[in-house]
C-alpha cells in the first residue's frame, strides 16, 4: 500500500504536457504521506465502534430495562429511567480529575511514560471497563428476571427491585467514557497530520454515529433469529417473558472479541516521533 500511494508523488513528462502539472494526477510528498498517516489510523478507528455500540445502550437497553423496575422514590416521586444516565455524568466528573491528579502520578512512576498510560493503553482500558459494564448489566437482568419468575410477575408492569440497582452499570459506562473516549480523541488528534487535524477530529465522533447504526442491526440481527419458529426472542415488548439478558450477554462477548482485536491492531501501530 505505501509504495503504491507513493506512485502519486513521482513526477512523469505526461504530468506537464500543457505546461502544468495535473493536481489530480501528482501529488506532493506531504499529501502522500498526510494520506499514510489518516489510513493507519482507521483500523484503530474502526475497532472503535463497537464501544460506542456498547455506549449506545446507555439510552436504549438501559431504560428499557429501567422501566420494568421500581421507579418509585418516596411517596410522591417517581425516578424516570433515562434520568438515570445522570450517574454516567457524575462517573465521568468524578473520574476525569481522579484520573488526572491520582492514577497518572502513581502509573508514570512504574511506567515513565509522562502521561502515564499511553494513548492506546488508556483507550484500551476503557474498553475492558466497558466490557464489566455489560456483565454487570446482564447480572443484574438475571436477577430480575428469577424475581419475575419466582413471583409470577411475567405480567406485570413493575418488577419489586429498585432501578437504583442500576446505577454500577451507568457508573461504569462513565469510568469507560473517561478512558476510551478522552483517550481516543487525544490518540486521533496527536498522531493526525498537523494540516487533518480537524478532520481526524471529527472522524473520531463518527464513532458514536456508527455505534447506534450497529446497534441497531445487532438488534435486529438477534430479533430476527431468536423469533424464528413462532418464539419470542430474546427482546420482546414484554421483557419479562424474554432474555435481555442474553442480549448483554452477546454485547459482552462481541466487546471481548473486539478488544482482543484492537490489542493487536495497538501492538502493531507505531507513534508519530515526539508522541
Amino acid at each position: 500500500m505505501s509504495r503504491f500511494l507513493d506512485k502519486a508523488a513521482i513526477e512523469r513528462e505526461s504530468d506537464h504536457t500543457k505546461g502544468w502539472a495535473n493536481p489530480w494526477k501528482l501529488c506532493t510528498v506531504t499529501q502522500v504521506e498526510e494520506l499514510k498517516s489518516l489510513i493507519n489510523l482507521l483500523p484503530i478507528w474502526a475497532s472503535l465502534i463497537v464501544f460506542a455500540t456498547v455506549y449506545s445502550q446507555m439510552s436504549t437497553m438501559f431504560v428499557l430495562q429501567g422501566n420494568t423496575m421500581d421507579q418509585q422514590v418516596g411517596p410522591h416521586f417517581k425516578m424516570p429511567s433515562a434520568s438515570l444516565s445522570i450517574f454516567d455524568t457524575l462517573s465521568i466528573i468524578f473520574w476525569a480529575p481522579v484520573y488526572d491528579s491520582v492514577v497518572v502520578p502513581i502509573v508514570r512512576k512504574f511506567t515513565g511514560h509522562r502521561q502515564g498510560f499511553t494513548q492506546l493503553q488508556r483507550v484500551g482500558i476503557g474498553l475492558v471497563i466497558s466490557i464489566f459494564s455489560m456483565i454487570v448489566a446482564g447480572i443484574l437482568e438475571v436477577v430480575r428476571l428469577h424475581m419475575v419468575r419466582k413471583n409470577n410477575l411475567y405480567d406485570a408492569q413493575t418488577v419489586p427491585i429498585s432501578i437504583f440497582y442500576q446505577v454500577p452499570q451507568y457508573f461504569l459506562i462513565g469510568a469507560a467514557e473517561v478512558f476510551t473516549n478522552i483517550g481516543q480523541m487525544e490518540f486521533f488528534y496527536g498522531q493526525a497530520p498537523d494540516a487533518m487535524r480537524s478532520l481526524c477530529s471529527a472522524l473520531q465522533l463518527t464513532t458514536n454515529a456508527l455505534g447506534s447504526y450497529v446497534s441497531s442491526l445487532i438488534l435486529i440481527i438477534v430479533t430476527k433469529i431468536t423469533t424464528s419458529n413462532g418464539s419470542i426472542g430474546w427482546v420482546p415488548d414484554n421483557l419479562n417473558r424474554g432474555h435481555l439478558d442474553y442480549y448483554f450477554w452477546l454485547l459482552s462477548v462481541l466487546s471481548l472479541i473486539n478488544f482482543f482485536i484492537y490489542l493487536w491492531l495497538a501492538k502493531r501501530y507505531t507513534y508519530k516521533k515526539g508522541t
